[in-house]
């Protein structure tokens, strides 16, 4: 490698041209990055005293990636946007110049046979700066004074020809003056020998002082920047290129960090942090070096289809697509791991067209449930990313039906009879998923689907709360509690066209007017149209009825007792002794009376709670125990799993037990001994809580 610092003018006048990888991303610099570079270069131009400004540095392959030719031709690898944008500047200098008529130090016809074309050369040898993509074409039609197929910069529809044209004029600037602070500028001239030098290292190290490279360009560069310039055009048209086009051309760049975050999933069985993909992606390759390039490249572009086909439900069969789209409307990517593994087995044929729909729905049916039932969604990223473990592809869909049985705790599948129970009761009307519920009860085994997001949400009793006396009748004497109560409940809502007409009517002629419940033609409506009166009653036994439809909508996996014990782990069933509250005879009269207020409040904090009585103490954990109590005569000894140095003990009671033999899990210990010293001990409890629920 050789450094040099020079004159960015000098280095880039003489014969040369410098050529732009494919896999370099397009010309990106925002009106924001140009304005900073004019202001510099306006600067520099003003003071006498500024000798020269750094702009940053220019990395090339000099030498083994391209034929001989009689220009020399350097593989651009870092700074692309600082020579595309002092490019534009010169051309727009140039125009500035021609339309002036001075007699200026520096002419246009100087600017263009000096820094922008080799003017002895035809073709594309005659441009000095060749760009990539659609970018190429662009800035030679710039060059030769063309009419332009599109914007290089698509910022608001500025170019950013125009910005510097716009920017000189509205300035006044003496031309003079602006040649000579852009003759000005320095940069460190960086050309590396690519049978001794990294470039890929190198252009790691380097600080850019333009836009931060995204997770996905700096994969790209890492995968085809080795590559002689064939391979690098073969890999990148026949794989890249329509992997970018598949995600929109990347202009969204984090859905493809989040991509790439996934496939590190399945193939690692580790999460990486959205922020370091590259750094895992890295790791990955450096791990699996019997992999050619082509064979990650080809792996990679295999699961973006999966993935694409995920998020943007472009499958191609209707009724696999239609389980995806209620997939996503749930926004469970958490889930992506998993499903992309399931693509590719369906793909190859491992699993059939009606497991694969079925494992969907299974997703489908769990995500749902634990939605309606409470159940925290901070674990669902490892339940998926480690779900594929699981399986037995030989038996795929039931050893997918067992995983799911097996989960317990915050990872539980909730039964029918909770989810029942919670769809009954809750707040559905301010409910993230309430469109997407009552869809699906409509339309369930319905082949003339229901389009609901032409329909309303109507409360069958009224949300007004000055009921009408029709209404007060209807509902009884306890009319206030019952409109509390179910007003917002699953039993109480339905969908019309008809919303402000219905109003608040009484319930006969919402029944029996046009547009009324018995003149609807949605199922959610046809039981309605056979009522006399709407009351606590009516509300519970459509609520019911409702809940049933729903048991079917989302199943609940079926095995049998014989089977299901095929997949439980060895020596599950007969872990070891189990352990009950009598076996801990310090817990009588009052300590056994504080025990059970504080273990109320522990497992209050949250549903994925739970509590464990072991030999010598009782555990209370998510994933792992965050709290344990070690029952003794006159209080109760407290042990918190999180360092000493983490807790915040304004009273100072904590003692630090990291050294010391004790049962309990944790470094944190303290006791308590009466009721008015639970509030504090709670406060102490829930950092350990909250500690292990971020590690979920």
């Amino acid at each position: 490698m050789k450094a040099v610092e020079t004159n960015l003018l000098k280095f880039m006048q003489g014969t040369k041209q410098f050529i732009i990888p494919i896999y370099q991303r397009k010309y990106s610099w925002t009106v924001k990055q140009c304005r900073q570079l004019w202001n510099d270069i306006v600067r520099a131009a003003e003071d006498e005293k500024i000798k020269g400004h750094f702009v940053g540095s220019i990395v090339y392959i000099e030498q083994g990636l391209y034929q001989v030719s009689s220009v020399p031709q350097l593989l651009v690898i870092d700074g692309q946007q600082r020579l595309t944008t002092l490019t534009l500047l010169l051309l727009a200098l140039g125009k500035a110049i021609e339309e002036s008529g001075q007699p200026l130090e520096i002419t246009k016809k100087k600017i263009m046979n000096y820094y922008l074309v080799n003017n002895e050369e035809e073709g594309e040898l005659y441009h000095k700066l060749i760009l990539t993509q659609s970018d190429k074409d662009t800035l030679i039609n710039l060059i030769l004074d063309k009419k332009l197929p599109r914007s290089i910069l698509p910022e608001g529809g500025m170019r950013t020809t125009i910005f510097f044209a716009e920017s000189i004029k509205n300035s006044g600037i003496d031309l003079n003056k602006l040649y000579q602070g852009i003759s000005k500028l320095i940069v460190v001239d960086i050309s590396l020998d690519r049978d001794h030098d990294n470039p890929q290292l190198i252009f790691e190290s380097l600080d850019s002082t333009g836009l931060d490279l995204s997770q996905a360009d700096l994969i790209r560069n890492f995968v085809l920047m080795k590559l002689e310039p064939k391979e690098q055009t073969e890999l990148y048209t026949e794989y890249w290129y329509p992997m970018e086009k598949s995600f929109g051309n990347l202009t969204n760049s984090a859905l493809f960090d989040r991509f790439m975050r996934d496939y590190l999933t399945v193939k690692t069985g580790r999460i990486p942090n959205i922020q370091e993909v590259y750094s895992s992606f890295k790791a990955y390759v450096f791990e699996h070096s019997e992999l050619s390039v082509q064979q990650i490249v080809e792996d990679i572009y295999r699961y973006s289809q999966y993935f694409v086909k995920l998020a943007f439900q472009t499958e191609k069969d209707k009724e696999i697509n239609e389980v995806l789209t209620d997939i996503n409307t749930l926004k469970v990517d958490v889930s992506y791991p998993f499903l992309l593994e399931v693509y590719d087995d369906y793909e190859r044929q491992i699993l059939s067209k009606s497991d694969f729909i079925a494992i969907l729905k299974l997703v489908e049916a769990y995500v749902f449930r634990r939605a309606v039932c409470g159940v925290p969604t901070n674990s669902l990223n490892k339940t998926f990313a480690t779900l594929s473990k699981e399986i037995d592809k030989a038996n795929y869909l039931e050893s997918v039906r067992a995983a799911f049985l097996l989960k317990d705790s915050y990872k539980r599948f909730p039964t029918d009879e909770e989810f029942r129970r919670e769809l009954t009761i809750k707040d559905v009307y301010n409910f993230r998923n309430r469109n997407y519920l009552l869809r699906k009860l409509e339309n369930y085994n319905r082949k003339e689907i229901i389009d609901i997001e032409a329909y309303t949400i109507e409360h069958i009793m009224p949300q007004n709360p000055n009921l009408s006396p029709e209404w007060r009748r209807d509902l009884g004497t306890n009319w206030e509690e019952v409109h509390k109560t179910y007003l917002h409940t699953l039993g109480n809502l339905t969908l019309t066209r008809y919303n402000s007409e219905l109003s608040d009517r009484p319930f006969k002629e919402k029944r029996d007017m046009e547009g009324g419940f018995a003149d609807s033609p949605l199922r959610l409506n046809k039981e309605l149209a056979k009522l006399e009166a709407w009351n606590e009653e009516a509300i519970l036994k459509r609520a019911q009825f409702l809940a049933d439809l729903a048991l079917k909508v989302w199943g609940y996996p079926q095995l049998s007792d014989e089977i299901l014990a095929k997949y439980r782990k060895k020596g599950s069933e007969n872990e070891s002794v189990t352990y009950t509250i009598a076996d801990h005879p310090e817990l009588q009269g009052e300590m056994l009376a504080l025990f059970e207020e504080l273990s109320k409040r522990i497992c209050n904090l949250d549903s994925s709670v739970r509590m464990e009585f072991k030999k010598l103490y009782i555990a209370f954990k998510m994933s792992t125990n965050f709290v344990d109590i070690v029952p003794q005569k006159s209080r109760l000894r407290l042990s918190l799993n999180m360092p000493f140095d983490e807790i915040q003990d304004p009273r100072g009671i904590c003692k630090d037990v990291s050294n010391v033999g004790r049962w309990g899990n944790g470094d944190v210990e303290f006791g308590i001994s009466s009721l008015d010293e639970i509030d504090y001990a709670m406060f102490l409890i829930r950092q350990s809580y909250e500690r292990h629920r971020e590690d979920e």
